[in-house]
């Protein structure tokens, strides 16, 4: 008796996550703003920015991008993986293939192939506008993103031989 109720109890804690969830949705909002007005911002500089500041701001809209999709990603397999299928995801024809077949071993290879990607992209402008940054701050940079590059591998290859054989593919 006791025991049953615990587990109840504990299985319904899965939806203590489900605000968590709607939080990420909020931030999301607050990406398309952002997006927004880097994307004004750029606009509206078009005809006095060089090429280099053009890329430059670009590259920060696809950041902005890739956080985005990876929030989304994350709210979408998270949920569906720890508190309750979404049900109109099957139903609805413009629904990502890829809803319901994430799991939390390939959620978790997604976010750091993203984190690298965003890594990446910030290595990227350092290396644009490299007179503004000293050297031991470049090589710190380009640590950081090996390491970033190396947790992704070593997650792919543990995810590879622990559970790949446990998968419907």
């Amino acid at each position: 008796m006791i025991e049953r109720t615990i587990e109840k109890a504990l299985f319904a804690s899965r939806w203590l996550l489900a605000p968590m969830y709607l939080g990420l949705a909020l931030v999301l909002i607050i990406l398309a703003i952002s997006f927004g007005i880097e994307g004004v911002h750029m606009l509206s500089g078009l005809v006095t920015t060089g090429e280099g500041d053009i890329i430059l701001a670009t590259l920060g809209l696809i950041d902005i991008v890739l956080v985005a999709n990876l929030v989304v990603m994350v709210i979408l397999s998270g949920y569906e993986n720890f508190v309750s299928t979404i049900d109109t995801a099957r139903n609805e024809k413009d629904a990502p293939d890829w809803m319901g077949k994430v799991d939390a071993g390939t959620l978790k290879i997604k976010v750091a192939a993203s984190i690298v990607a965003i890594s990446s992209i910030h290595l990227l402008k350092a290396f644009m506008n490299i007179r503004d940054y000293p050297n031991d701050k470049l090589i710190a940079m380009v640590g950081i993103h090996m390491t970033f590059v190396v947790s992704a591998l070593l997650l792919a290859w543990i995810d590879k031989i622990a559970f790949a054989a446990h998968r419907e593919h």
